[in-house]
């Protein structure tokens, strides 16, 4: 086996796979087609299982057979996609496939409070003639997708010699509804804090804030509110998309003259996002009035006769706070 190689016995936190216990009659493709929904996710099944070892095993009742799964990780503040890789992966050097896994740039960092995916370390024993190429395209379905193999591995060009062992990191595994029922009652969905839950409606939050924010900007605030409170209520959504959709609520909510709830709901923005400057320059008078009432911020906020510009006659148009420096959230 060589050096690059080794890395893969590198301790790391398995994604939630569960166990199944084979019963009679059963073969690998019907418990793919249960699980996955897909006759063909047997090969995962068998490399899963080293069920392809030498000539091959045959399962037999009472087999007890490991069901790969993805986890799914809570992010907290100061995590990073580098950080998250090393504990969640077994080496910082993944944190390229991690993001990428997650639909984001690895140059962007994550945000707490997000739910990411995390893959499952499909540990493939290489034959004859196989190569990232290959395996690529067996696991991942895109030949073009050996750089990911190569990197995971840290391969640096290397060729796969045979009975090397390779990581194939993969996402692609949905459960079927019988297959996340087969999955909670062997503790897995619990384990993987909320089995997707959380990250869906975050993604779906992505989706609809585009939309939110346009309700706005075109002064549909009934439609704005009604639509960012079905977010709020979708879901754990992470922090900067709390902070997004109270934004928009108090823009929302003062043209509305509904001073109560825009103080309610910038309370939750500042909470949401600590590092928002309230600037009077940028700002309707009205927002910084309800950013700055006392029943929202309470003692320590500045009246608003110190903010200039507070007097001002009030914006029906709100538009977007300045942040702090960047560093501060």
């Amino acid at each position: 086996m060589t050096a690059a190689l080794a890395l893969t016995l590198a301790p790391a936190r398995q994604a939630d796979a569960f166990p199944h216990v084979v019963r009679a009659g059963e073969t690998l493709a019907q418990i793919a087609e249960r699980v996955y929904g897909r006759v063909e996710m047997e090969q995962i099944l068998v490399s899963a299982n080293a069920l392809d070892a030498g000539r091959g095993l045959s399962i037999v009742p009472g087999m007890r057979l490991e069901i790969p799964s993805v986890g799914h990780h809570r992010v907290s503040a100061g995590e990073t996609w580098t950080s998250l890789a090393d504990t969640l992966l077994g080496h910082p050097d993944r944190s390229d496939v991690l993001a990428i896994s997650n639909e984001a740039k690895p140059w962007i960092q994550p945000t707490e409070g997000q739910e990411i995916r995390v893959p499952y370390n499909l540990r493939y024993v290489a034959g004859p003639g196989d190569s990232t190429l290959t395996i690529a395209y067996r696991f991942l379905g895109q030949r073009d997708k050996a750089w990911m193999l190569d990197r995971y591995n840290r391969l640096g060009g290397e060729s796969i010699q045979r009975g090397d062992v390779v990581l194939v990191p993969l996402t692609e595994l949905e459960l079927t509804a019988e297959g996340k029922t087969l999955a909670a009652s062997a503790g897995a969905l619990v384990r993987s804090e909320g089995a997707g839950q959380a990250r869906e409606a975050q993604r779906r939050a992505e989706i609809d804030m585009p939309q939110l924010a346009a309700d706005v900007r075109n002064g549909r605030y009934v439609d704005a509110v009604t639509r960012a409170n079905r977010l709020l209520g979708s879901g754990d959504l992470s922090r900067t998309q709390l902070a997004q959709i109270h934004q928009r609520l108090v823009e929302a909510y003062v043209a509305l003259d509904a001073q109560g709830l825009a103080e309610t709901s910038c309370l939750a923005w500042r909470e949401a996002d600590p590092s928002l400057v309230l600037d009077p320059i940028e700002l309707s008078p009205k927002i910084v009035r309800a950013c700055t009432s006392a029943s929202t911020l309470g003692a320590a906020a500045p009246p608003s006769s110190a903010i200039p510009g507070a007097s001002a006659s009030a914006s029906s148009a709100p538009t977007a706070p300045r942040r702090a420096p960047a560093g501060g959230r």
